[in-house]
């Protein structure tokens, strides 16, 4: 919490215009469920709001946390949320954006603007195999603001496809690459772009990609400067980084 909305609250309760008990409530950093502990003050302090992250909660769980985060921020998302779980959650909550690759859910409230920056980021997919993983990155950008341009099926095996799409690429403020098999297309991306680019190994592959460890270890050795390379098929974490780039680009702008 910053101090000038401290400062705010403990003038009010010296006022009277308002209970100890509520300024106490107001005060506190995270809303306790049991379970869960909801970090309201998360977007003060880094700009973006909390995420669910729905793989290992119940059903019940993620719609009272979703519920919970509904009333105090105006964009909530929750990833890795797979088809049954999603069906039981918009029978509770129907008004969630449902997206069936990317595994999420996503909910923005009515006067929140759809996107918060000018120009876009790009979502580079090799093949169709990683599309899952690449939706999630793409969908992740567009919670956080970010208007994307996705680029899906232009792995190495076909590069000239890749060319085509260059100047859409050029031109975006900061660049997913997400491949599997030997990652290759991250280290061909880069060398042919001046923006930030941010790489997603995935699991995609057969027995030698050890489940997308060799992609990992390409992406890593990269001779191509300019690259950051998050976990495998991390593509959350990439969509959150991106969209970071992006947002400090305009603050600085």
């Amino acid at each position: 919490m910053k101090n000038t909305d401290m400062d705010n609250i403990l003038q009010q309760v010296q006022e009277g215009n308002l209970s100890i008990e509520d300024a106490k409530s107001k005060l506190t950093p995270f809303h306790d469920m049991g379970y869960a502990k909801l970090d309201h003050n998360r977007q003060d302090r880094t700009g973006f709001p909390e995420v669910v992250y729905g793989e290992g909660k119940s059903a019940e769980q993620i719609i009272r946390i979703i519920e919970a985060l509904k009333e105090k921020t105006n964009r909530v998302l929750a990833t890795r949320i797979d088809s049954e779980k999603a069906s039981i959650i918009l029978e509770s909550i129907p008004d969630l954006d449902h997206n069936e690759d990317a595994r999420t859910l996503f909910w923005r409230h009515k006067d929140e603007p759809t996107y918060l920056y000018d120009g876009y980021v790009s979502i580079v997919c090799a093949g169709t195999s990683d599309l899952n993983v690449a939706e999630e990155a793409a969908v992740t950008a567009e919670a956080f603001g970010s208007p994307v341009k996705r680029i899906y099926d232009v792995g190495v095996a076909g590069i000239h496809r890749l060319f085509h799409y260059l100047e859409d690429i050029e031109q975006a403020e900061a660049t997913v690459v997400v491949a599997g098999m030997e990652g290759a297309l991250a280290s061909v991306v880069g060398g042919l772009i001046q923006n930030p680019i941010v790489a997603v190994p995935t699991s995609v592959g057969y027995g030698a990609n050890f489940q997308g460890m060799s992609a990992l270890l390409s992406m890593l050795n990269a001779c191509s400067p300019g690259i950051s390379v998050v976990n495998i098929d991390n593509g959350f974490g990439a969509g959150y980084y991106v969209s970071l780039i992006h947002k400090n680009t305009q603050t600085e702008g």
